[in-house]
């Protein structure tokens, strides 16, 4: 009793020290504006900046800009809503709603030309995307019709060569790097690989065709030419994400298979690979999506045709991409016939290219370690 009324009369009542903490609390809470605030002023600044962009179009007689009105809109928002915040909510949650604002316009700017992409992609290439299209060539075609079909089975029979290409070179040379290499020869391994991921599409087809035009001739034109110009390009992303997805497993891993007297190539085909297999899969995917839209390269040393070619070893072999360039820069009449099938291959390419990426994520699913007891 002697204890509580000393308490009391000092100050030091545990009932008001809570109560003085809950009302520091609230102190350090501050003032907060009312949660419609941002939303109503957007909508005002936006408001105001397409109705100042509209009196411009007005006064001037020129097209209402809708693409500025937005930006106009999006910079008055952000001073406003900074300004609010500096005076009711003090400085600091004033810089954080600026930043808020900053990245949020910095990311729906980032969004705007792949929307735009995507829609534009879609609106043309529905206008050929028939059952012509995809069971027909260009045999014979001089005007309408026509179709993709051998522009199909060159882009997966060259994508897929230079799949068997790369995959193999690339995961192994990313094994030693991470488990073997050491000294100069791995230091000079990864300048390299480093270089060969810069280096322009069109090198590398250069380079593909001047070596087999020294076994074949400088007219030389096959599909697998123009597969070794595509793994020139994969293999430095695939040892680099390998490499990394290797590194990312846990020394502990590895110490405790040595510790059972497994064998490191034994460690690394049932213990490393397995615990890396969706982000080494994930890695790949992007490799092939690097390389399947790539045009260059493959104009040089696959070339293009009107025909069916199932032969990677002989002729020419056209390609997706080659057969979007073609079909752009070599209208005929009428002119409408050549885009619309261009625009269908570009929406093919695109949707091909989503398909391997559900793919990797399936197959990273699939393979992953399982988890739990």
């Amino acid at each position: 009793m002697l204890q509580q009324t000393d308490l009391k009369e000092k100050g030091t009542d545990p009932v008001a020290i809570t109560v003085r903490a809950s009302g520091a609390g609230s102190t350090l809470a501050g003032n907060r504006l009312p949660r419609p605030t941002p939303w109503l002023v957007l909508g005002g600044s936006l408001v105001v900046s397409f109705a100042l962009f509209g009196l411009l179009a007005a006064a001037s007689e020129g097209a209402f800009s809708v693409v500025g009105a937005f930006l106009i809109g999006a910079l008055l928002y952000i001073t406003v809503i900074s300004f609010l915040s500096l005076a009711v909510e003090g400085s600091r949650q004033a810089m954080d709603r600026f930043i808020t604002g900053l990245v949020t316009g910095a990311f729906l700017l980032a969004m705007v030309p792949l929307v735009s992409v995507a829609i534009t992609v879609v609106s043309n290439g529905m206008a050929r995307f028939d059952t012509e299209f995809f069971n027909s060539s260009m045999r014979n075609v001089t005007g309408e019709g026509g179709g993709a079909l051998h522009a199909m089975i060159g882009t997966l029979l060259i994508t897929l060569a230079a799949t068997i290409i790369s995959v193999p070179l690339g995961l192994m040379t990313s094994i030693y790097l991470v488990e073997y290499g050491r000294g100069r020869i791995a230091k000079t391994i990864t300048f390299l690989v480093d270089v060969m991921t810069g280096i322009p599409s069109i090198v590398a087809g250069l380079f593909a065709f001047a070596l087999f035009a020294l076994f074949f001739g400088p007219g030389v034109r096959m599909g697998i030419v123009g597969a070794v110009s595509l793994s020139v390009l994969m293999i430095p992303v695939v040892v680099r994400s390998s490499e990394e997805m290797l590194r990312l497993v846990p020394n502990e891993l590895r110490e405790a298979s040595y510790a059972l007297g497994v064998p490191k190539w034994l460690t690394i085909v049932k213990i490393v690979l397995p615990t890396s297999i969706a982000g080494i899969t994930t890695g790949i995917m992007l490799a092939i999506a690097r390389v399947i839209g790539e045009t260059a390269p493959l104009l040089i040393t696959a070339g293009f045709t009107a025909s069916m070619n199932y032969n990677l070893f002989s002729d020419r072999m056209q390609s997706l991409p080659v057969y979007v360039y073609t079909q752009f820069a070599n209208q005929g009449n009428p002119a409408f016939a050549f885009f619309e099938r261009a625009w269908a291959a570009a929406l093919l390419l695109i949707l091909i290219v989503m398909a391997l990426n559900l793919f990797a994520r399936l197959i990273a699913r699939w393979f992953a370690p399982k988890l739990g007891r």
